[in-house]
């Protein structure tokens, strides 16, 4: 962390804060393009300072996040994870079908406890089907076991990074106090406006391409109407022919005129008698 560090004073170390701005700036950045893709973008906060901030923030941009205790396995075996909170999806229609008030009271608390558990460490997740693109994290220090996890499956890692911190570990270190919780507030909240941005230019150019497949449909239709027209109209035209000096017209059989036959006159050499 030397190379974040203005200067040290009692005993404190003070972070450069034109280091901070230019680095949040970079992972800004590339928070956008990931939110851009389509991908989503994993928040983890599990210290007392932190998950009330992050859990109301990240909820604006509808990304998952993590503010209770950090499940071991949630990213190298997500997979177990996936069955439960499926789990807690079937306990769901359970409780919402008649069947569940045939159920004894004490099944009945029994599976209500076990779907409030399920909900206060997985709930936030719920949504997330697949791995997320990234992995933001405050603390890198509490949550090492999720910063091994990600560098272990190539997962990109944006963290709050202290004087006590190796930036080293994180793909995109923003220097900041990772203590305080308007310093955490900001910098998430900065975090959070470029994902909304990423997510808003990604709405806006699937809706142009959306607008551009109409027009090309109505210049397809419009082009096939009128090749339409011109074959129509070439099959009712009729075709005029010249034979040995009669004319012809080729038509419906309605239209076909009658044939003019041409009468030759003969004349007979007149006999004169003398």
């Amino acid at each position: 962390m030397a190379q974040y560090i203005f200067m040290e004073k009692n005993g404190i170390h003070i972070i450069d804060l034109y280091k901070t701005m230019d680095k949040l700036q970079e992972a800004c950045a590339a928070a956008k393009q990931i939110a851009k893709s389509g991908r989503k973008i994993l928040f983890v906060a599990t210290k007392k300072q932190a998950k009330d901030t992050v859990a109301e923030i990240v909820k604006g941009v509808n990304m998952p996040y993590v503010t209770e205790r950090w499940p071991g396995g949630m990213l190298t075996n997500f997979f177990t994870i996936r069955k439960a909170v499926k789990k807690m999806g079937d306990i769901d229609r359970l409780m919402a079908s008649p069947q569940f008030a045939n159920i004894s009271k004490r099944e009945k608390l029994q599976i209500q406890r076990e779907r409030a558990k399920l909900e206060k460490n997985l709930g936030s997740i719920a949504d997330l089907s697949r791995l997320p693109a990234a992995v933001f994290i405050v603390d890198v220090l509490k949550e090492h076991i999720a910063v091994a996890e990600a560098r272990r499956l190539n997962i990109n890692t944006f963290a709050i990074v202290d004087t006590n911190s190796n930036p080293n570990l994180i793909d995109f270190p923003i220097p900041a106090n990772d203590d305080a919780s308007k310093s955490i507030a900001i910098i998430v909240k900065t975090i959070c406006d470029a994902i909304a941005e990423g997510l808003n230019e990604r709405k806006m150019d699937k809706d142009n391409v959306d607008v551009e497949e109409e027009e090309e449909d109505v210049k397809r239709t419009a082009a096939n109407d009128d090749d339409e027209e011109e074959n129509a109209q070439a099959e009712d035209k009729p075709v005029v022919k010249k034979v040995k000096g009669v004319e012809e017209e080729e038509g419906s059989d309605d239209d076909k005129p009658k044939r003019k036959r041409t009468t030759v006159k003969k004349t007979t050499a007149a006999k004169t008698t003398k």
